[in-house]
C-alpha cells in the first residue's frame, strides 16, 4: 500500500493529541527526573568513592561562582534598601528597613537568586559538558569498560550543587545586609544602631534555617535537571544547544515552582 493509500489518523484524535501533548509532556518529565534521581541516590552511596571528582565539581558549582553570587548580593540589598528606605518614609517607619532587608534576603530573595545564578552558570556548564560526552560517545565508552556513567558523571554534580548552593546563599545574605547597610547608613542616613538592631530583632533562627532548606532543594532540583538534560542530549552540536537551553530553563521555573510550595509548607500560619 501506497502512502497516499495509508489510512489517516482522525482529526479528533490529533486534536486531543496536541491539547494532551503539554501534560504528557511534562508528567514523561517529571518521571525521568524521578528515576534519574533514585538511581544517583542509589549510586551515591556505593564505592568507589572518587574523592578528586567531587572536589573538581565543588570547585567548579561553589568556588567559581563566589564573584557572581557575590556581586549579585551586593546589589540586591542596595536596590531593596534603596526602595525600602523611600518606601517605608512615607508612613515614618524607615527605621524597620534593617530587618525587613535581612528578612526579604534570608527567607526569600537569597536562596532563590543564588539557585538563578548557579543555574545560569554552572547549570548550564553541565549540561553543555554531559551533552558533548554524549555526542562525542564518551558516555557509552564508559559503560563499555564497566563504569557507571551516573556514580562518574552525575553523582559528584548532583551533590556539589546540593552542597554549594546553601553556601553561596549564605555568602548572598551576608553580602546583601552590607550592601544595604552601606546605602542604608552611609547613603540615606539611617542611625547605623537601630538599624542593627532591627536586624537583631527581626531576623530570628527559623528565617536563616528557612532560607538554607530552600537552597539545598534548589541546589539538588538545579544540578538534577542540568545533568538530566546534558545526560539525554542527542542531536550532535544542535542538539547539546537546545538541551543546554533547556536545561537552564526549566532548572529556573523549578527554582520558582518549588519556592511556592516549600513557602507554603515551612512557613507558618497565624
Amino acid at each position: 500500500m501506497s502512502d497516499e493509500e495509508a489510512p489517516r489518523e482522525p482529526s479528533w484524535k490529533s486534536l486531543l493529541r496536541g491539547v494532551f501533548a503539554p501534560a504528557t509532556d511534562a508528567l514523561t518529565e517529571i518521571g525521568t527526573l524521578a528515576d534519574l534521581a533514585g538511581r544517583s541516590l542509589l549510586w551515591a552511596f556505593r564505592p568507589p568513592y572518587r574523592g578528586q571528582v567531587f572536589l573538581a565539581q565543588l570547585e567548579f558549582v561553589g568556588v567559581q561562582s563566589v564573584f557572581l553570587v557575590g556581586l549579585v548580593g551586593l546589589f540586591t540589598g542596595m536596590v531593596f534598601a534603596v526602595q525600602t528606605v523611600y518606601g517605608f518614609r512615607r508612613f515614618g517607619a524607615e527605621n524597620l528597613v534593617g530587618g525587613v532587608v535581612a528578612l526579604s534576603l534570608s527567607r526569600e530573595m537569597a536562596p532563590v537568586l543564588t539557585a538563578i545564578m548557579v543555574a545560569a552558570r554552572a547549570g548550564s556548564g553541565m549540561a553543555a559538558e554531559l551533552g558533548n560526552m554524549r555526542s562525542s560517545e564518551q558516555i557509552d565508552a564508559l559503560e563499555t569498560m564497566a563504569v557507571s556513567p551516573i556514580q562518574y558523571l552525575l553523582v559528584p554534580r548532583i551533590v556539589a550543587g546540593t552542597v554549594m548552593v546553601p553556601v553561596l546563599a549564605l555568602l548572598f545574605f551576608l553580602v546583601g545586609v552590607g550592601g544595604a547597610w552601606i546605602v542604608g547608613v552611609q547613603g540615606l542616613a539611617l542611625d547605623p544602631g537601630v538599624f542593627a538592631d532591627k536586624i537583631r530583632t527581626l531576623l530570628k533562627p527559623d528565617d536563616l534555617l528557612q532560607g538554607l532548606i530552600k537552597a539545598v532543594v534548589f541546589g539538588f532540583a538545579v544540578s538534577l535537571i542540568a545533568c538530566r538534560h546534558g545526560f539525554y542530549a542527542s542531536g550532535g552540536a544542535v542538539g547539546v544547544g537546545q538541551a543546554t537551553t533547556r536545561a537552564v530553563v526549566w532548572a529556573v521555573v523549578g527554582v520558582f515552582v518549588l519556592d511556592y510550595a516549600l513557602t507554603t509548607v515551612l512557613t507558618p500560619v497565624a
